[in-house]
């Protein structure tokens, strides 16, 4: 498994998060990484796509409503398609919403407020590219920073959502215990973060790109992009031989 992951990052008019995640899958987790501007008609020969945080667009309209247009989106559509492999992180997730790469709707927080702080989050399914060295039940503390991360999906997508095990993470209070006063935003179900059907597409609203080194104060964050790294290396292995 020494090969290196090749990871582009798009970044859009507005990302605030781009250089950060650049950093952390370069700088603490030693892959390869290059930046893929909006305007690009392809993503070219990487591994991982990730949509960054920040405000694309100054998030006219909605957030993630005007970025979907923007040219790159419809090859990041046909990369996804194709089984690569796609993270969203807050705009990130927002943008994959509106571009239908993932269900439902994210909302105005039910505060009207911006919210930014650490929050504890419950890994809910441990049976994916982006949770497979995390503990089904595993409590991780991650840092929010957005005004529209009510996750919203009428009754009968919730449903299937949870059958699916799409369901990835979900708000919870440090012991795990998912209640209302662990919501930060209003998230239907306490959701934090889903999956595509496929497994392949991830939406999440927390930043892990922000508590990844031991700089930072936590590393929790690290665990999403290490699992991630290493079901693709382990893919890799397998096919080469």
């Amino acid at each position: 498994m020494s090969s290196k992951i090749k990871f582009g990052v798009i970044v859009f008019p507005g990302s605030n998060c781009d250089h950060d995640t650049y950093y952390v899958l370069k700088k603490v987790f030693a892959q390869d990484v290059k930046f893929i501007w909006h305007k690009e008609s392809s993503v070219g020969d990487v591994d991982v796509v990730i949509l960054p945080g920040g405000f694309s667009y100054g998030d006219y309209l909605r957030p993630g409503a005007i970025a979907r247009f923007s040219p790159v989106m419809n090859d990041v559509k046909r990369f996804a398609k194709r089984g690569g492999k796609v993270m969203g992180i807050c705009n990130g997730f927002q943008v994959l919403v509106e571009a239908g790469l993932l269900p439902g709707a994210l909302l105005r927080n039910a505060s009207l407020r911006f919210v930014c702080k650490f929050v504890y989050v419950r890994v809910e399914n441990n049976n994916t590219l982006f949770t497979s060295l995390c503990e089904n039940g595993e409590v991780l503390k991650l840092p929010i920073a957005h005004g529209d991360g009510n996750y919203y999906v009428d009754d009968e997508t919730l449903k299937k959502l949870i059958d699916n095990g799409q369901v990835v993470f979900r708000y919870c209070d440090k012991n795990g215990n998912v209640i209302d006063e662990a919501n930060p935003n209003g998230s239907v179900y306490n959701i934090a973060g889903i999956i595509n059907e496929e497994g392949n597409v991830l939406g999440m609203m927390p930043h892990p790109e922000r508590c990844s080194e031991p700089v930072l104060g936590c590393t929790d964050g690290a665990k999403i992009f290490n699992s991630l790294i290493y079901s693709l290396s382990l893919a890799e292995e397998f096919l080469s031989k």
